[in-house]
C-alpha cells in the first residue's frame, strides 16, 4: 500500500509548478488590472492548502500563497487598495524572497518538503540532502529577489526576464539533486585522482611497474593481484618476513601470532573469500572457524553459532527477548545490504569510488537500494543499540569486540561496528591456519609465482620524487625505479619520511600530523604444558578487560601433543612504557606480563606453573617490528570524527594500501584496501576482466584438466 501511495504522488518538482499556479495566474490577470487575479489565486491556494490539512505536513510555499492572498482580498475588497493589483509583480515576488530566506534561517529551506517527494524517508536526515536543498532554497531566494527588483526598477522585458529566471530556477531545482551528491562525494578526491599509464614492456633490471614498500597484508594483496595481471612487482620489506601484524613466530614447537587470531570477511559474499577465489587459494586450507566464550558479570556466554548466542541473550535478558532477535535480524539484512553490488570487484567501495566506477546516479540511488546499512552509516553504535535496546548491560555485552576498533560505541560509526564488530556474531571469526604467517607467505608465493620480487630485509629510506610525480625508491645505494609506488606503511611515516615535506602542500602536512594514532596493546605469549582442549579458542572477559587465545585449540599444529599455546592481551598505553632496551623497560614488561598471568589464572587455574615458554610484546615492541607510529594496532584512531587520507595522494603515481587510509584496521579492512588500490592500478578493469574470465569458464565442458 505504501508504494502505491508514493506511485500516487506528485513528483515534487512537478509540484513546484503547482505551487505557482495562483502566482501565474496573479501576475497574468492582475497585469491585465482583473481584480480575479486576487479571488482565483486564493481559491487556488486554499485548494492546496485543503489537501494538506490531513497529512498535517505543509508547502511553505503554499502557505505564504494563503495568507499572501488572503491578505490581498482584504486589502483590495475592504479597504479598497489596488495595490496589491498594481504592483503585484513587485509585491509577490517580496514575499516568496521573505519566505525562502525565513525557511532558510528557520533550517527548514520550503524546497525540503518539495524533495521529499522524490526521494524516500531514508535520504530525509541526511546531512547532504540537507545541505542540497538548502543551496537550492538559496538560489530560489535570490531568483526571488532579482524578479522583485526587476519589478520595483520597471526594467525593460520584465515579464520575459523574470519567466527567464522562474525557468533557470526549476531547471537548477531538477538538475541539481542529481548531481549534487556526487559532486560533494568526490569533490575532494578528484584533486588526487591522476592516472599513471603503466606500459607493460621489457624493463631494466632495477625497472618495475609497481613497486610496494612493505609486505602488510594489504601491500601484499595488492601485488598478488597485480601480478596476476601481468605487471612487474617489486615487494619491499624491512623485515626478515612478511605479513607485518599479520605475522608469527615460533618457540620451541609453540607457535605463535602477533595479533591476528579472528579474522572477519570469509563469509560467502567476504572481502577474503574473493581474494581466495581470484588467487586460486582455498580457504579450508588456510582457515578455521574460532569458538568464542565472554565473560561478563561472572557469567560464561558462549558464541559458537548466532541461533545459540540469541538464545542465551534471550534468556539472560528476556524483557528484552523481541528486541534481540529484531536487532540482529536488523544487523543482517543491512550487512548483506553493505555487500549487495560486490559482484564486479568484490567489495563496497567508498562513496567517491562508486562515483567514479558506477557513476553519479548509482551515489544517488545508494540510500534507495540499502536502506538499512545507510542508517546504519549515518548513526553511531552507541544510538543504534539505544534505538533497540533499553538494558544496559545488554548493550555492554553487544560491545565486546568494539576492541577490533579500538573506539567507544558513541564514537564508533554504526556502519563499522556493523562490519567489525557485528559481523563475527552473524558469520564468525576465522583462525588463520599453521599461523597467522601462513597467509601472508601464501601472499608473497603467489607474487613470485607470477614474476614478481620480494625482497626482506630492504628497508626504504626515500621515496623519489620530480615535479609532483613518483619515480622509485631508494634503499641504501640502491635505486629501484618505477612510476607507480604503493605504500604499505603508515601515512604519517609515508608523507612525513619517505616523501618529505617539502613536496607536500603546507595543509596537507598539517593534516597529516593532526591524525591520532589508534590504541596499542600488550601480548603475553605462553607455551603450557596443559591440556586446554576443553576451552573455546577465544575468550573475551568484560570484566577485566583482557582477551586469552588460546592457538593450538583452533590449530593443533601451533602445540606440541599435549600442550597450549597461549596468548593474553589488552589494550596499552605507547607512553607508558620506558625507552626499550632499558632497565625500566624491561621491568614494566615483566610486571605487566605477570599482572595478564594471574588475571588470566581466574579462568585457567595454575596457568604459572604450567609455563614451559613466555615472552611478551609491548607497543613498542610492535612499533620496532613493523615501523608502525606508537605501535597502533588500527594505524589511525577509528572514531567517526577521524577522516582517514584517500587512498591516492597528493604525489602523482603514490598510492596508499593499508590500515591507514579506507576502510582501516583488521585484515578484512585492509584486503579490501589492496583490492581497490590493485583495481585503481588496473584502471578497474581488473574485477570486469576476472568476472569475464570466471563466465567463460564456466562454459567449458567438463572434458579434463582445466
Amino acid at each position: 500500500m505504501e508504494d502505491l501511495n508514493n506511485k500516487r504522488k506528485i513528483p515534487g518538482m512537478l509540484y513546484i509548478l503547482i505551487s505557482f499556479v495562483p502566482w501565474i495566474v496573479y501576475w497574468v490577470l492582475c497585469g491585465m488590472g482583473d481584480v480575479l487575479g486576487i479571488i482565483i489565486p486564493l481559491v487556488i491556494a486554499l485548494l492546496l492548502i485543503i489537501s494538506q490539512i490531513r497529512k498535517k505536513d505543509f508547502n511553505p510555499m503554499d502557505v505564504t500563497s494563503l495568507l499572501y492572498f488572503s491578505m490581498a482580498m482584504i486589502a483590495t475588497f475592504i479597504f479598497n487598495l489596488n495595490v496589491f493589483v498594481e504592483r503585484s509583480g513587485f509585491l509577490g515576488y517580496f514575499a516568496l524572497s521573505l519566505m525562502a530566506l525565513f525557511s532558510l534561517i528557520t533550517k527548514h529551506p520550503f524546497t525540503l518538503q518539495v524533495s521529499k517527494r522524490d526521494y524516500p524517508e531514508i535520504y530525509w536526515k541526511d546531512k547532504s540532502f540537507l545541505a542540497i536543498n538548502n543551496i537550492i532554497t538559496a538560489v530560489w531566494a535570490i531568483i526571488f529577489i532579482a524578479n522583485a527588483t526587476i519589478f520595483l526598477l520597471k526594467m525593460p522585458f520584465t515579464v520575459a526576464l523574470s519567466n527567464t529566471l522562474i525557468a533557470l530556477g526549476i531547471a537548477f531545482s531538477i538538475i541539481f539533486p542529481l548531481k549534487a551528491p556526487a559532486y560533494f562525494a568526490s569533490k575532494e578526491f578528484k584533486k588526487y585522482d591522476w592516472r599513471v599509464e603503466i606500459t607493460q614492456k621489457p624493463k631494466e633490471e632495477n625497472e618495475y611497474d609497481v613497486i610496494i614498500i612493505g609486505s602488510g597484508i594489504a601491500g601484499l594483496t595488492c601485488g598478488a593481484l597485480v601480478s596476476k595481471r601481468g605487471y612487474k612487482v617489486l615487494v619491499l620489506e624491512q623485515h626478515y618476513q612478511v605479513g607485518g601484524y599479520c605475522s608469527s613466530f615460533q618457540r620451541k614447537g609453540f607457535v605463535f601470532n602477533t595479533g591476528v587470531e579472528n579474522i572477519s570477511g570469509l563469509w560467502e559474499k567476504g572481502p577474503i573469500t574473493y581474494l581466495l577465489k581470484e588467487l586460486e587459494l582455498k580457504k579450508d586450507n588456510l582457515f578455521v572457524k574460532n569458538r568464542m566464550r565472554y565473560i561478563f558479570k561472572g557469567k560464561e556466554i558462549n558464541a559458537y553459532e548466532l541461533e545459540e548466542f540469541i538464545k542465551v541473550l534471550s534468556e539472560m535478558f528476556s524483557d528484552e527477548k523481541e528486541n534481540i532477535r529484531a536487532f540482529f535480524h536488523e544487523a543482517k539484512k543491512a550487512y548483506e545490504e553493505c555487500y549487495k553490488d560486490v559482484e564486479t570487484f568484490g567489495i563496497p567501495l567508498p562513496a567517491e569510488l562508486i562515483v567514479k566506477v558506477f557513476g553519479a546516479k548509482k551515489l544517488l540511488d545508494y540510500p534507495k537500494e540499502h536502506p538499512r546499512f545507510y542508517d546504519w552509516m549515518n548513526k553511531t553504535y552507541k544510538q543504534k543499540l539505544d534505538e533497540y535496546f533499553t538494558n544496559e548491560d545488554l548493550k555492554t555485552l553487544l560491545c565486546a569486540l568494539l576492541g577490533y576498533l579500538g573506539t567507544k560505541p558513541e564514537k564508533t560509526p554504526a556502519s563499522s561496528a556493523l562490519t567489525a564488530v557485528v559481523s563475527y556474531y552473524l558469520y564468525g571469526g576465522y583462525f588463520p591456519k599453521g599461523g597467522a604467517q601462513r597467509f601472508a607467505n601464501a601472499l608473497k608465493d603467489f607474487i613470485e609465482y607470477n614474476g614478481g620480487k620480494v625482497l626482506l630485509r630492504h628497508r626504504v629510506d626515500k621515496i623519489l620524487v620530480e615535479n609532483g610525480e613518483v619515480k622509485g625508491v631508494k634503499v641504501g645505494n640502491k635505486v629501484f625505479r618505477s612510476p607507480v609506488v604503493v605504500a604499505n606503511a603508515n601515512a604519517k611515516t609515508t608523507f612525513l619520511e619517505l616523501i618529505g615535506e617539502e613536496h607536500l602542500d603546507a595543509r596537507f602536512v598539517e593534516y597529516i600530523k593532526s591524525l591520532k594514532m589508534s590504541p596499542s596493546c600488550f601480548m603475553v605469549f605462553l607455551g603450557v604444558d596443559m591440556d586446554l582442549s576443553g576451552y573455546p579458542t577465544l575468550i573475551e572477559n568484560l570484566d577485566e578487560g583482557y582477551s586469552i587465545v588460546i592457538n593450538s585449540n583452533a590449530d593443533p599444529s601451533s602445540a606440541p601433543k599435549g600442550k597450549a599455546s597461549v596468548i593474553i592481551l589488552t589494550f596499552a598505553n605507547y607512553y607508558d612504557f620506558p625507552e626499550r632496551g632499558t632497565k625500566e623497560y624491561l621491568e614494566k614488561k615483566r610486571e605487566f606480563a605477570e599482572i595478564l598471568i594471574k588475571k588470566a589464572e581466574k579462568i585457567i587455574p595454575n596457568l604459572n606453573q604450567h609455563i614451559i615458554v613466555q615472552d611478551a610484546a609491548t607497543p613498542k615492541t610492535f612499533e620496532r617490528y613493523t615501523s608502525m607510529p606508537e605501535g597502533a594496532i588500527y594505524a589511525f584512531d577509528q572514531s567517526i570524527d577521524t577522516r582517514r587520507p584517500y587512498f591516492k595522494t597528493p604525489i602523482k603515481g603514490l598510492y596508499l594500501a593499508s590500515a591507514s587510509t579506507f576502510p582501516g584496521g583488521g585484515i578484512e579492512a585492509v584486503v579490501i584496501s589492496g583490492i581497490i588500490c590493485a583495481n585503481d592500478i588496473c584502471n578497474w578493469m581488473l574485477g570486469r576482466h576476472e568476472r569475464t574470465l570466471r563466465s567463460l569458464r564456466s562454459l567449458r565442458p567438463p572434458t579434463g584438466c582445466d
